[in-house]
């Protein structure tokens, strides 16, 4: 009423005599009402009142919401009069007045006239460095190479000049290191050095080593280990129990081979997201999947929380939210995570578009995926799965009308083949179903409920026999309520507060072991003592509920208690509980003890039960529908057969659809149709609004921003549908970022120093058209790494060397402009195979599963991982750290001293920091003091007296001798303290980890 009232009102001001003026009369009524969630802090849907041009014509959903003399087509006029009774304006606080509204419709009336000079400032959201299509601009004249003409042309600029280039020694080491991650060897080392004098400093000889060292299979290692940075790849899922994963190891090995074989960079991107789609029947698009998956994995929500619950639902958005960021972050360097719960607050990307991105991984969950690593036999197989599901699917559809015709009779007969009607008691001609005990229902999982035996007096109890039931509801079917986590206890204090004797535990821990639903399989438990455990009452707990449909259940059929002659003690005896559902007779308290339980048909009553199951379906089927069946079924069996004559398929842990049972169903269950995706208001899973559709970032225009994939389309055509918008040779991110990224790791520093945000929030580039031309260079020219590493370390700019320049420095303190090198220490990884390759003790064997330098405790569980019980004199430990089998929880000590990665996070640049805990841990750790003595051992094998010793030494470790002070210091330690502790002091040398 109040509405229409208004309308009136501001119907009948609205020819208002008087000349309404913006500044005077409209701007202080949008300042007051409407800027603070519609101006430069916040943009509402897209649109502001405080710049003339968003006013008048923007807006995401509404525009054009100002219609210059038509205010009663304004939307503007309908929201804050209150015409539209789901668009209150403004949404909080008082409402416009009768007057105010007039005011803006006599404006808007007159012609909606705003002067230039009332407008705040008008920033096209997409004009922004990183957002603008790449162009290849001309590089200067100043210098011959494109690299250095647009470094050497800034330098100029700001009256500075490049360093003189590093000495052929020097360069080396820098090229091993950046390369290959390993020193170069005395040998190698003198030989280039010898080459690089016999050439003059030929440009030939350095670009000879360079080609060199990027064949090398040690450059794939090396740079494997910045991408998996990137994409924070782990082999432990993280979070509370961080269990192992035993299968995510071939995704670390695709990346190395990837990078060996110089895959396109295009291809390399499309594999990681949609190779199962794009190159079908290839190991590497299955094995390259595991980008999809490389990130953490909440096991506790996603396992044993199902999808119904509102905790389930949580888990699985904020596992999309990886997979979203992860993508978008690696390949884009945005920040599109960010606008989850409302638009981006700096850059230009929506809610819409963060949810259209989760919409492209909706149906996916991380799991194995099995695959052969051989294209052949991988297509064959991928080929057989196919048409089994095809088969499965007709074959479904031809029986459900013979099912629906059944009825009754076909759901009792499949009731026996799982057991239902066949009872522990069948044998005294007892043919009562399957009765038992059933909780109160809860509606949280960790609800705590127990049953208890009173067996009428103490006696010792020798074993414990749980026996599941059976029931329909939901088509649980066997082992329906059996509880996931549990522990049984006896006394002889009816309420177990005194005298409690733990009859049953798993790893000396109370609720610590989880139980997949058994079926009809009995479970059995002795007790923990060996002669047995005395109570009267027997109590058994669970801590953990069994899923139910949207609510959680303890149920049994029977508990059988024996002693140590084998006799049920408990049979017959009173059984009470904390609470339960008495409906009798098929659930009740006394089930409990009654001798009645469901139990599995014998192998044989099985195979009789579906020969008649067999019999029934064709007796309601006519002759055509047997036959097609007849053919289906032979069909099924020649497939079957066909993969039974494939080898064993390997696994890979990857973003693929999962079939599963319980909380962890996957969409599998559904034919991998991928979840409904919608617009959560606030980021919550609570308050869902209208479903998106799947797409990308609306703020690139190149193609359009939603994917037209219909949604009958497999789920793999919508990450096809990303895949090509990522690699499209518009795409100005995706260029712009991994040429950053390269660039970074060779001189320590990005062009752009944010190498994860090319936004409004991260830095700017410090030679913008420099990094276009690499961009458009790469692009164009087929997208090789290796080409670009080329290009990128021929240049002089690279082979600076890293000496400070104090006049330099007055002006460029950071060596933004490259007047210099970047003195660079040693990655974690590469001090470590450094110190082996120093010893000799490095093995160089390539992939496979990662070596362990930990024990683990509690596998079963939540693993402990203890590195302090780790010999450090395993060989199988002294492979190269790309290896290494890398725990989120419990990082190594270490390493992460020495500023390892933490493979929980997206790590696009690491700390180089210097710290007292660095220097312990290089001189006093395990595996330093080992290879000290290995080293120590190499030396006395390899050379003849001490000088000799100390001079190879000092060879391999820094590439030179030692002049003569430091070989007379040297010898006198080694001679007080022993050629061991001399190692350690030369692997502690700064020289050692430090490139230059």
């Amino acid at each position: 009423m109040r509405s229409l009232l208004l309308l009136a009102s501001t119907a009948a001001l609205a020819p208002a005599a008087w000349a309404v003026d913006f500044v005077r009369d409209v701007q202080p009524i949008f300042e007051a009402k409407c800027v603070k969630c519609h101006g430069g802090e916040k943009q509402k849907g897209g649109y502001r009142l405080d710049v003339k041009r968003i006013a008048l014509t923007g807006g995401d959903n509404h525009a054009p919401n100002i219609v210059a003399g038509k205010a009663g087509e304004s939307t503007l006029v309908k929201f804050v009069s209150g015409g539209d009774p789901d668009m209150k304006m403004p949404p909080k606080g008082e409402p416009l007045t009768v007057e105010q509204i007039a005011t803006l419709r006599a404006w808007i009336d007159a012609g909606a006239a705003w002067p230039e000079s009332a407008s705040g400032a008008d920033h096209d959201p997409l004009a922004w460095w990183s957002l603008l299509p790449v162009v290849r601009p001309v590089p200067p004249p100043i210098a011959a190479h494109p690299v250095d003409a647009f470094i050497w042309e800034k330098l100029a600029a700001n009256q500075l000049a490049p360093s003189p280039e590093a000495d052929a020694r020097t360069l080396c080491r820098r090229l091993y290191f950046n390369l290959t991650g390993l020193p170069p060897t005395p040998e190698e080392l003198a030989r280039f050095v010898d080459e690089t004098q016999e050439s003059h400093g030929s440009r030939e000889t350095y670009e000879a080593l360079v080609d060199r060292l990027l064949a090398s299979p040690r450059y794939g290692e090396r740079w494997a280990r910045h991408w998996l940075d990137v994409v924070h790849y782990g082999d432990t899922h993280g979070y509370d129990k961080d269990k192992q994963r035993n299968n995510a190891w071939p995704y670390r090995d695709y990346v190395i081979r990837a990078l060996n074989d110089d895959k396109p960079y295009t291809r390399f991107v499309q594999e990681q997201l949609a190779g199962d789609v794009l190159f079908p029947g290839t190991g590497d698009g299955i094995e390259a999947l595991g980008f999809i998956a490389a990130g953490p994995w909440d096991l506790i929500g996603h396992a044993e929380v199902p999808e119904t619950k509102t905790d389930g639902k949580i888990a699985r958005h904020l596992d999309r939210d990886d997979m979203v960021a992860n993508t978008i972050g690696t390949f884009s360097s945005v920040t599109a995570h960010c606008a989850q719960c409302h638009n981006h607050k700096f850059d230009p990307i929506s809610q819409e578009d963060y949810f259209s991105l989760q919409a492209v991984f909706s149906a996916l969950d991380r799991t194995d995926r099995k695959y052969y690593r051989d294209d052949q036999q991988n297509a064959r197989f991928q080929d057989l799965q196919r048409r089994q599901r095809e088969t499965d699917v007709t074959l479904a559809a031809v029986e459900e009308p013979l099912k629906q015709r059944a009825g009754k009779a076909l759901t009792d007969l499949q009731r026996r083949i799982d057991g239902a009607s066949k009872t522990t008691a069948q044998k005294q001609g007892n043919q009562t179903p399957d009765f038992g005990y059933h909780s109160a229902i809860s509606k949280e999982q960790d609800a705590v409920k127990w049953v208890q035996i009173d067996l009428g007096a103490t006696a010792t109890i020798a074993s414990v026999t749980l026996l599941p039931c059976y029931d329909d509801f939901n088509q649980i079917g066997a082992g329906f309520g059996f509880p996931v986590r549990f522990k049984i206890e006896v006394s002889d204090d009816p309420e177990f507060k005194t005298g409690v004797t733990q009859f049953w535990k798993r790893h000396d821990e109370t609720f610590m072991a989880d139980f997949k639903n058994p079926g009809l399989t009995p479970f059995t438990t002795k007790t923990v003592a060996d002669d047995g455990t005395a109570g009267r009452y027997l109590r058994i707990t669970a801590a953990k509920l069994a899923p139910r449909k949207d609510d959680f259940i303890f149920a049994l059929a029977e508990v059988q208690v024996f002693d140590a002659a084998g006799t049920n003690v408990a049979l017959g005896k009173t059984a009470t509980a904390l609470d339960a559902i008495e409906a009798p007779p098929r659930w009740r308290k006394a089930n409990l003890t009654d001798g009645l339980a469901p139990v599995a048909p014998t192998a044989d009553e099985r195979k009789q039960l579906l020969s008649e199951r067999e019999t029934l379906l064709l007796s309601f089927a006519d002759e055509p529908t047997k036959s097609r069946r007849a053919a289906l079924l032979a069909g099924q069996t020649q497939l079957a057969a066909e993969v039974t004559k494939l080898p064993p398929p390997s696994a890979v842990y990857a973003g693929t659809i999962h079939t599963g049972s319980g909380s962890f169903a996957g969409t599998g269950a559904n034919g991998g149709k991928p979840r409904p995706i919608f617009l959560l208001a606030r980021g919550q899973v609570t308050q869902p609004g209208r479903e998106m559709v799947s797409g990308a970032l609306g703020m690139l225009k190149f193609q359009p921003a939603r994917f037209a994939v219909s949604p009958e389309a497999p789920e793999g055509e919508r990450r096809a549908a990303l895949a090509r918008w990522i690699t499209d040779p518009q795409n100005p991110l995706t260029w712009r970022s991994i040429v950053n990224r390269v660039w970074q790791y060779h001189f320590g520093r990005g062009l752009v120093e944010t190498p994860n945000d090319f936004g409004r929030n991260g830095g700017l580039p410090s030679h913008p058209e420099l990094l276009d031309w690499l961009a458009a260079e790469f692009r164009d020219s087929g997208g090789s790494l290796k080409k670009l590493h080329r290009l990128i370390l021929t240049s002089a700019t690279y082979r600076q060397g890293s000496a400070g320049n104090p006049e330099a420095e007055k002006v460029d303190a950071g060596n933004t402009l490259l007047w210099r090198q970047n003195r660079r220490k040693l990655e974690a990884e590469a001090v470590r195979d450094s110190v082996l390759a120093m010893s000799g003790k490095l093995d160089l064997t390539m992939g496979g599963a990662g070596w362990q330098d930990f024990v683990i405790e509690r596998p079963e569980h939540s693993p402990h991982y203890r590195y302090d019980l780790a010999d450090p004199n395993d060989p199988k430990t002294w492979r190269r750290s790309i290896y290494r089998f890398t725990v989120r929880s419990q990082t190594q000590p270490w390493m992460t001293s020495l500023d390892c990665a933490d493979p929980s996070m997206r790590v696009d640049r690491r700390n180089e920091s210097l710290s007292a805990l660095q220097a312990l841990a290089l001189l006093n750790n395990g595996f330093m003091v080992t290879q000290a003595q290995h080293f120590a051992a190499r030396l006395e094998a390899e050379c003849g007296d001490l000088p000799a010793r100390i001079d190879r030494g000092y060879e391999l470790a820094f590439g030179r001798k030692p002049d003569p002070a430091d070989r007379t210091k040297l010898t006198a330690f080694a001679e007080a303290n022993g050629l061991p502790n001399l190692c350690r002091v030369l692997l502690n040398l700064n020289e050692f980890t430090f490139v230059d």
